[in-house]
C-alpha cells in the first residue's frame, strides 16, 4: 500500500526544511566565528561573499518552505481543513494549537526576512542591522522548526 498524499506531503516538507535548516545552522556558524562588523559588509572577499550567499538563500527559503509547505501539512495531519484557511488564520490556528508561540511573531519574522531580502539601505550600520536581524530571525527559525520537529515525532 502507497502512503496517503498527505503524509507524503508532510514527509517531503519536513525533509525540505530538515534540508534548509542543516545548510543555514552551518552559515550561522560559520557566520558567528567569522565575527562580522558593520564594515565588513562592504569588503568581502570570495569566501565571505559565498557564505553570505549561502545564508541570504537558506534563510529566506527555510521561511518561505515553512509557510507554504511544513505548516500546511502540519494542519493537515493535524485533521484541519485548510483549503479555505488564508496564511494568517493558519499562523493564528497554529498558535491556538500550541505549535507557534505567536501568530504575530511569526508575521514579524516574515516582516524581517523581507527587509533584509529586498530592501539594500545605503548606509553601511543600516545593512549591518538589518543582517543582524536577520541572523537572529534564522535563529527563531531554526527554533521553531525543531519545535515542529518534537511535537511531530508525537502525532
Amino acid at each position: 500500500m502507497s502512503p496517503r498524499p498527505e503524509s507524503m506531503a508532510l514527509r517531503l516538507a519536513r525533509e525540505t526544511c530538515a534540508a534548509h535548516a542543516q545548510a543555514l545552522t552551518d552559515a550561522l556558524s560559520d557566520i558567528a566565528a567569522r565575527g562580522f562588523g558593520p564594515g565588513d559588509l562592504d569588503r568581502l572577499d570570495k569566501a565571505d561573499r559565498r557564505l553570505l550567499d549561502q545564508f541570504a538563500y537558506r534563510y529566506p527559503r527555510l521561511q518561505d518552505d515553512m509557510g507554504a509547505r511544513l505548516i500546511p501539512a502540519v494542519l493537515t495531519a493535524l485533521g484541519e481543513d485548510i483549503v479555505p484557511m488564508p496564511a494568517l488564520d493558519r499562523f493564528n490556528r497554529l498558535e491556538q494549537l500550541g505549535w507557534l508561540t505567536s501568530a504575530d511573531e511569526w508575521m514579524e519574522l516574515r516582516q524581517v526576512r523581507n527587509q533584509f531580502a529586498h530592501e539594500y539601505p545605503e548606509s553601511a550600520e543600516e545593512r549591518f542591522e538589518r543582517f543582524q536581524a536577520a541572523v537572529g530571525a534564522a535563529r527563531r527559525l531554526i527554533d521553531l522548526l525543531d519545535g515542529f520537529e518534537r511535537r511531530l515525532e508525537h502525532l
